[in-house]
C-alpha cells in the first residue's frame, strides 16, 4: 500500500511539473497562478501546495529540471574526432547539431522566460546558466584544447574559443528569436550559419 501511495504521489508530482512547464511557458511567471497549474494537472490546489510550498519554489524546480537535457549536448560537443583531413566537415556537423538543439522553440521559449525573470530571480538564472550552457562551453573548451594538443587548432584560451564558436553560430538566430518572440529561421538558414560559422572559426584558429 505504501509503495502505491509513493507511486501515486510521484505521478502527481510529475503531472504538476508538466503542467507548470506548459503554463509558465505560455503565460510567464507573473501571469501564472497555482490555480492554472492545478487545473491543467487535474489535481486540487491543495495537492499542488503539498508538493510545492509556493509558486516561486515550483518555478525554480521547473527551470532547474531542464538542465538535465544538457547532458546530451555535453556528450555531443565532447566527441570531436581529431582528424585533420575532416576537421572542417566534423566541426560543421557538430555546428549543425548544436544549432538544432539550441534553437528548438521550447529551448528558446525557456531562455526568454528565464531572462524575463532574471531581475526577480538572479540566483536561479545564474544557476541555470552554470549548470546548463556554461557546462556545454566548458566541455567544448576541453575538446578544443585536445584538438590544439593534436596541432589541429592554434588556441591560447580554449574557453574564449568556445565562446567564439558558439557566438558565431547562435548570434543571428537566437537574437532574432528573442526580439521577435519565437524562431525566425529556416533549416536552410541554420545550415548556412553552421557552414559560415565554422569557416570563420577556422580562419581564426586553424
Amino acid at each position: 500500500m505504501e509503495a502505491n501511495d509513493q507511486s501515486r504521489s510521484a505521478r502527481k508530482h510529475r503531472a504538476i511539473m508538466d503542467a507548470a512547464t506548459q503554463v509558465f511557458m505560455a503565460k510567464g511567471y507573473a501571469g501564472t497562478s497555482m490555480d492554472d497549474i492545478a487545473k491543467l494537472a487535474a489535481v486540487s490546489k491543495q495537492t499542488v501546495y503539498k508538493h510545492f510550498a509556493d509558486k516561486e519554489k515550483l518555478f525554480a524546480e521547473m527551470v532547474m529540471a531542464t538542465t538535465e537535457r544538457v547532458d546530451a549536448m555535453v556528450a555531443l560537443v565532447a566527441d570531436i574526432p581529431a582528424d585533420a583531413d575532416r576537421l572542417e566537415e566534423n566541426l560543421t556537423r557538430l555546428a549543425g547539431q548544436f544549432l538544432a538543439a539550441v534553437t528548438r522553440p521550447q529551448v528558446l521559449q525557456l531562455r526568454r522566460l528565464i531572462i524575463a525573470n532574471a531581475d526577480a530571480f538572479p540566483e536561479l538564472g545564474a544557476s541555470w546558466y552554470e549548470q546548463g550552457f556554461e557546462r556545454v562551453l566548458a566541455t567544448l573548451a576541453a575538446a578544443f584544447q585536445r584538438l590544439a594538443d593534436e596541432k589541429l587548432l592554434r588556441i591560447d584560451d580554449p574557453l574564449l574559443a568556445a565562446h567564439h564558436f558558439s557566438g558565431l553560430l547562435l548570434w543571428i538566430p537566437v537574437n532574432q528569436a528573442m526580439f521577435h518572440g519565437g524562431p525566425q529561421h529556416t533549416q536552410e538558414d541554420l545550415d548556412r550559419y553552421a557552414t559560415a560559422g565554422v569557416k570563420a572559426f577556422l580562419g581564426a584558429y586553424r
